[in-house]
């Protein structure tokens, strides 16, 4: 699915260069559902973005079903890009646009027809639960709603993967699992492979088969999430499982002093 080979990418302010991602060797599987984590700055967001060459690479590979994509055209970037859907913590949403046409949106830009796009977008707001709203707007519905239908839009292209850049960052604990829930299902029905940047260890051991951490550009650790759990070797991975089993102990004491 995605093969990462020695990627690094170095952002270049006046005479000073800044590498956020220092030779990246990752191998993602077909059908997994991959956490990428660390704490802000850790250069995930920089990596996931490296991932569809929204951010150029200064140097490595980027090898998307067999293929490299530092190495193709434009044209065939833009082709391989439908296959790789994306969502952000912001959501995205077009504004002036209602629900349903948010999803047609990509299906548009593809040449579909727009009875055909309709008609699949529809399809997909029901997948993520949300069909009731296909005539709101963004503006008219909760964060987890826009998640949702930030979701629709990046399936609507059958993208083979996708790419979640904090997607739940900005929602509550319940609104949080339930997204994560939703992620899981579509992984288990449409076979899509989730890959997951967070700096959230819950959001990891809530749905991840698979996770690297990441510090100041680079991997430090990776493995099953069990393993990682259980036995964290680095001193990061240490401090971000530590956090989660203190939020844990935390939230059981609330529960059981109400």
């Amino acid at each position: 699915m995605y093969k990462l080979e020695n990627l690094s990418k170095e952002f270049h302010e006046k005479e000073n260069s800044i590498a956020a991602v220092k030779n990246v060797n990752l191998h993602i599987e077909k059908g997994e559902i991959f956490g990428i984590i660390g704490f802000s700055g850790a250069g995930k967001s920089t990596l996931v973005r490296c991932l569809n060459l929204l951010e150029v690479p200064t140097s490595g590979k980027v090898i998307f079903n067999g293929k490299n994509l530092m190495e193709i055209s434009q044209t065939e970037l833009r082709k391989y890009r439908q296959k790789i859907g994306m969502i952000f913590q912001s959501f995205n949403l077009l504004a002036q646009r209602n629900i349903v046409d948010n999803v047609c949106y990509p299906l548009e830009i593809a040449g579909v027809k727009k009875k055909e796009a309709r008609k699949k977008a529809l399809a997909l707001l029901k997948l993520v639960g949300i069909e009731e709203k296909a005539k709101n707007y963004p503006s008219q519905l909760s964060g987890g709603q826009k998640q949702r239908v930030a979701i629709a839009r990046a399936l609507a292209t059958d993208p083979d993967v996708l790419l979640c850049d904090e997607a739940t960052s900005a929602l509550d604990p319940i609104t949080t699992t339930a997204i994560l829930e939703l992620l899981k299902e579509i992984n288990q029905k449409l076979g899509v492979t989730i890959i997951i940047i967070t700096h959230e260890m819950k959001v990891v051991q809530q749905i991840c088969d698979s996770v690297a951490v990441m510090s100041e550009g680079t991997i430090v650790e990776q493995g099953a999430v069990k393993e990682i759990f259980a036995t964290p070797e680095s001193e990061i991975t240490k401090r971000l499982v530590w956090d989660w089993n203190f939020d844990s102990r935390s939230m059981y004491y609330e529960e059981g002093d109400t």
